[in-house]
């Protein structure tokens, strides 16, 4: 009886692992159509947002890294997208370079000192659409407790509605470059680059 409960499970897991994927659409459900997009108020989908971040070591190597899973609010505004507000948090600690010694410095004083500055985050304070799919968000960036200016050319990757969650998801690419200097992170600088690329994947479901 043993020997028989064990494929009859994995017959059973099987079977719902096939309907689940006969559900599942023959095309991505998500494109870059404005249409798609209705407007309102999104929460920061987590498990799909990140940002990647690169730096020059010494001349050798050009590294990166990610900081995932944030939390925040968009708030679009489709008849006025200048009106649009967009404002994400992320927790330091979610930091990872995929080297342990590193990722264990980078919590430390000489960068972002996690134990004083758990947080770092984004608000916007304009947005300028840039085209049909486009738009540069001014806002301010705070980084282990220095807030500055930054610019992000962003761009609409996709918008449409998830079909497990059925509600509506819309995703963008951002970019910018900033001094890390500017935020109490001068350690090293100039031998590892003071300037760090930031390239932000950005998910949201409309609430």
């Amino acid at each position: 009886m043993k020997r028989f409960l064990i494929p009859a499970a994995a017959l059973i897991a099987i079977a719902g692992g096939t309907a689940l994927v006969a559900q599942m659409p023959s095309a991505p459900p998500g494109s870059k159509d404005t249409a798609k997009v209705t407007g309102g108020a999104y929460t920061v989908d987590g498990g799909h947002t990140q940002v990647v971040f690169a730096w020059d070591h010494m001349g050798f190597s050009n590294n990166a890294g990610t900081i995932a899973g944030p939390t925040g609010t968009l708030t679009l505004d489709k008849a006025n997208p200048a009106a649009s507000k967009v404002s994400v948090e992320f927790a330091v600690a979610n930091l990872r370079t995929g080297v342990a010694k590193l990722d264990e410095h980078l919590m430390k004083p000489d960068f972002f000192d996690n134990a004083k500055f758990p947080t770092a985050t984004f608000v916007s304070t304009s947005v300028k659409p840039d085209g049909a799919t486009g738009a540069t968000i001014s806002g301010n960036l705070t980084i282990k407790g220095v807030t500055k200016p930054v610019t992000l050319d962003a761009e609409l990757y996709g918008a449409g509605v998830q079909p497990m969650s059925k509600k509506e998801n819309v995703g963008f690419v951002a970019t910018t470059t900033i001094k890390r200097s500017d935020f109490g992170m001068g350690y090293a600088v100039p031998i590892v680059s003071d300037a760090v690329e930031l390239k932000i994947i950005a998910a949201f479901e409309k609430q």
